[in-house]
Order: structure tokens, then C-alpha cells, then sequence
């Protein structure tokens, strides 16, 4: 399994689940957890996704990410798990 986190920070507008599924789905990713929420109209979801059958590589799948994100007026950030492991055993 090859597990990453996906953030996804900025202003609530319709479809930004969509667009961030939609993306993961046409390249083979399968999302093994999400959590999404909505404070003061701001959004916020984590999803852990493996891409383990993706079609795009790690740094392909967060530029692509990245780009969608702005595209939407969200920040969307992508860590492997490994690494976003070690960042919080502080």
C-alpha cells in the first residue's frame, strides 16, 4: 500500500469534493478515509488515499492536486505517509 495524505484548506464553494474525487478516481486512486468540514464558512477536508493502482506518479498526483486547487480557491497539499508521520511524532 502506498498511503498519502491529502489536505484541502480555503473558502467553501459548491463542488470542491467533487473535483478532488473526480481527480483521484480518473487516475486509479482509491480513497481509504475522509473527514471534511465546514467552520465559518471555511473548508477543510483530510483524506488518506492509496496509490498503490494510480496511473500518475507521487509528484505528478500533488502538482495536479496543487493546480486544482488554485483553480478552485482551495490550497491542496500532499504528504506521503511516512513523512507525515515523523512531522507529528514531535
Amino acid at each position: 500500500m502506498n498511503k498519502i495524505i491529502i489536505t484541502v484548506v480555503g473558502k467553501d464553494t459548491v463542488g470542491i469534493i467533487a473535483k478532488v474525487c473526480t481527480y483521484l478516481a480518473d487516475n486509479g486512486i482509491n480513497i481509504l478515509d475522509i473527514s471534511q468540514t465546514i467552520v465559518s464558512g471555511y473548508f477543510n477536508m483530510m483524506m488518506i488515499v492509496d496509490m498503490a493502482g494510480s496511473q500518475v506518479d507521487f509528484m505528478d498526483m500533488s502538482d495536479s492536486l496543487e493546480s486544482l486547487g488554485e483553480s478552485i480557491g482551495v490550497v491542496i497539499k500532499c504528504q506521503r505517509e511516512e513523512i507525515f508521520d515523523s512531522m507529528h511524532r514531535l
